[in-house]
């Protein structure tokens, strides 16, 4: 498969990257990059035993700390230890989701898991670290994206799902909501005049541990589903290849959106993506970032 590949990154020595879910999929595979490159990685995780693994299996210059982003109390955390120990952070990688097709969940703060996981709270710690993110010469905020935020729509009636609750129009609303935040903090790091670039991502179909979790609520039904799904993915070695491309690609510009080149970006080699047209809307991305700074209580630009 021809084009952009991980050989493309360039040396990464004396940067320091934060990469959240960085224990499993495509986490793991962009800290093991960054790491083989030279960076010094910071594996945010939920699980800080199963970030010992990854980091084992990772070698490099590498640490782990933990980070419930369904948690904002953890965010806080996190973020303030981290950004007393690294003044200035050259990457964050907001990669960590949760896919849910079973009842309607809600975070330790009240809010529907999804949203929270997947929005809330890397829209949160990005604020927090923003200071350290400003104090790096040329630093980069990567969002992931998903193809599901084609198709969603944003309900700001109801951006909690409490009504008529559809697990996987949460999902889709929860990536159309990461991809807004994304853009939108494009514009305002440029309006500010800040040397920060926020960059996007989407894997297309990857095969990851995402999936097959999502079907745990349907038993062995759901397990044969998630073998039957995955038979449709690209490898999890070509699926990162977007987001490492947005975090390191010297060339990238703010606001650009990479993915997949292949088969309506399912799969394939990496391209620039097509956004939505609402998350390119720009009432929508003040509306957005005024109820996110709301429900996090954390405000910036």
């Amino acid at each position: 498969m021809t084009g952009w590949t991980a050989d493309r990154i360039p040396d990464q020595r004396g940067r320091v990257a934060v990469v959240t879910g960085a224990n499993s999929g495509l986490g793991l595979v962009t800290a093991t990059e960054l790491a083989r490159h030279g960076a010094h990685v910071v594996l945010a995780v939920r699980n800080p035993a199963a970030g010992a693994e990854a980091a084992h299996r990772i070698g490099g210059d590498v640490e782990v700390r933990e980070l419930d982003l369904a948690s904002l109390g953890s965010v806080r955390a996190f973020a303030a230890k981290l950004a007393a120990d690294h003044p200035a952070l050259d990457l964050l990688v907001n990669n960590a989701g949760v896919v849910l097709l079973g009842p309607r969940r809600t975070s330790a703060d009240g809010h529907e898991l999804q949203l929270a996981t997947n929005l809330l709270g890397h829209f949160a710690l990005t604020g927090l670290l923003l200071g350290a993110l400003a104090a790096a010469p040329a630093a980069r905020v990567v969002s992931l994206s998903s193809i599901t935020h084609k198709n969603a729509h944003l309900d700001f009636d109801d951006l909690m799902f409490e009504r008529d609750y559809r697990a996987p129009a949460a999902y889709g609303r929860s990536k159309l909501a990461t991809t807004v935040f994304g853009v939108e903090l494009d514009r305002r790091l440029r309006a500010a005049g800040s040397p920060v670039v926020s960059t996007l991502a989407h894997p297309g179909l990857t095969r990851t541990n995402l999936t097959p979790r999502a079907w745990e609520h349907r038993g062995r039904a759901g397990r044969l589903i998630a073998r039957l799904g995955l038979l449709a993915t690209q490898p999890v070695e070509q699926g990162t290849l977007p987001q490492l491309r947005a975090a390191t690609d010297p060339g990238v510009r703010g606001g650009q959106f990479f993915g997949p080149a292949g088969l309506w970006e399912t799969r394939g080699p990496v391209t620039e993506a097509r956004l939505s047209r609402e998350a390119t809307d720009p009432a929508v991305g003040r509306r957005l970032w005024s109820a996110a700074q709301e429900l996090t209580g954390v405000s910036y630009l």
